[in-house]
């Protein structure tokens, strides 16, 4: 795929988001903005969540993680939908109930100021990290797909991705990514199914051809039953999807936003139910188009990258399918970035324009001005973190992110757990030590688990970091 294709597709495809952009914007305020002004219709959120969750990470190195771990992801998956049914019942109707725009506002009714502003930048903290990785990838693919060719630098590629994303953002924020989500999902779910198609027609494959050949592949197991000490051991996979869930998703201000903007809770819980459900299938459909890729890569003598991250970019624009399929890889690639990191952006704008610096405080002018300069700021931000990604990334990014989460959004799980089953009182004073400590604990059981406890620990981090969180609370707490 040349060059002169690759720019020609990826311009026509921001002129239209653009477009979106300028339609949605229109009139737009701070309340547009923070809340899309509570209008947003429930199934146009539910589809634009899934882009917005899945992303380029998923996109990439799901199909890549199936070489080690087969279909075991699915584990996970269907842990999620646990977690979305507990966002649904116990953390919407407490966002609802108490009409937010940023869900850590609720810090500060529970326990106060101090853990308020720690919850905030918890998830400012979680949230840069995972977007500079998940826009690392998308860039490293540009990058090898188009700048390269053309002579452009890394970092310059970078700064015309983040650029691109501030342009049709910085006027509508929420109200636009409803809508560019959407169609951002469409696209990248469109990407993987025509892929699917074209490789299967490549190996001479029916619809029944390909799932007979999943299932006589080496990567066709599900369930891990036989090995507790095992990482993909189905009940720490299961535990741990639901776990992730509530944290990246429910105690999210990036993901809770675009909950926000429905019109009431019922419909708020209805996109949550139908999100949650379509996570299943889609799934299934990138892990079958992983184990696709490696048996095509297999039968045609194609040596596998060192990353596996690489396998699907390598394929679809390497010249080994036809030049379409490379036009579609592209479309797919930049929907899916796109579609989590737009929305990234906005939410790090929100929260630190709401919880940190309490824009509400000015006049609509200088609110205005102030949460323009926010959004500049976070770009700039982003923009280093990727860079700096790129010179310590050495793992499939997927996995990578699971982990800093399990550090990261550790402590908000077991406040608002804390917070919400509890009635006891804990000094505020407290709240940010207890943030630090009880990562720095899991960090050290992490690092020890194969002496101490003969296994590695993986994805329950996130569980154990939370659990840590709860007993320091109880330990510090008293009734009210």
């Amino acid at each position: 795929m040349g060059p002169i294709l690759t720019a020609i597709v990826i311009a026509g495809y921001f002129s239209l988001l653009i477009v979106i952009s300028l339609i949605t914007g229109k009139k737009a305020d701070n309340d547009t903005f923070f809340r899309g002004n509570r209008k947003s219709p429930w199934y146009i959120v539910s589809i634009g969540m899934i882009g917005a969750s899945l992303s380029g990470v998923t996109f990439i190195s799901v199909p890549g993680w199936v070489g080690d771990t087969g279909f075991t992801y699915m584990q996970m998956v269907f842990g999620y939908f646990l977690g979305y049914l507990t966002i649904a019942h116990i953390l919407l109707p407490l966002y609802y109930k108490l009409n937010l725009t940023s869900i850590y506002t609720y810090l500060n009714t529970r326990f106060g100021l101090r853990s308020y502003k720690s919850g905030a930048l918890l998830f400012i903290l979680s949230r840069v990290i995972g977007a500079s990785a998940r826009l690392f990838l998308m860039a490293n693919v540009l990058q090898l797909t188009l700048f390269d060719s053309l002579g452009i630098s890394f970092e310059y590629t970078v700064m015309i991705t983040i650029g691109l994303i501030w342009l049709y953002t910085f006027r509508g924020g929420i109200k636009t990514i409803i809508w560019t989500d959407t169609l951002q999902t469409v696209f990248m779910l469109t990407s993987v199914i025509l892929t699917i198609v074209f490789i299967a027609s490549s190996m001479h494959l029916s619809f029944s051809g390909i799932i007979d050949t999943l299932k006589e592949s080496d990567y066709s197991r599900m369930f891990v039953f036989d090995d507790f000490h095992s990482k993909q051991d189905f009940f720490k996979q299961f535990l741990s999807g639901a776990f992730i869930t509530i944290v990246m998703t429910g105690l999210d201000q990036d993901m809770m936003q675009k909950n926000l903007t429905c019109r009431n809770l019922k419909e708020a819980q209805k996109n949550m139910y139908w999100y949650g459900a379509a996570f299943v299938p889609v799934n299934l459909l990138f892990l079958g188009l992983g184990a696709l890729l490696f048996i095509f890569a297999n039968n045609n003598g194609i040596p596998l990258p060192d990353r596996a991250d690489n396998l699907f970019p390598l394929i679809a624009t390497g010249g080994y399918l036809p030049e379409v399929v490379g036009i579609i890889f592209i479309l797919g690639l930049v929907a899916a970035a796109y579609s989590s990191a737009d929305s990234a952006l906005t939410s790090l704008t929100t929260s630190f324009s709401v919880d940190i610096i309490n824009i509400s405080r000015f006049d609509e002018k200088k609110a205005k001005s102030t949460r323009l300069i926010v959004h500049i700021a976070f770009s700039i931000v982003l923009v280093f973190v990727i860079l700096l990604f790129k010179a310590l990334s050495n793992e499939s990014i997927i996995s990578t992110l699971f982990t800093l989460a399990g550090y990261t959004y550790g402590p908000l799980l077991g406040l608002y757990a804390f917070g919400l089953f509890s009635k006891r009182s804990v000094a505020d004073k407290w709240i940010p030590v207890i943030a630090i400590a009880s990562p720095v604990i899991t960090g050290i059981l992490d690092f020890n688990s194969e002496a101490w406890f003969g296994f590695q620990l993986g994805f329950e981090k996130l569980i154990i970091n939370g659990a840590i969180t709860i007993i320091v609370l109880i330990i510090l707490s008293k009734n009210k």
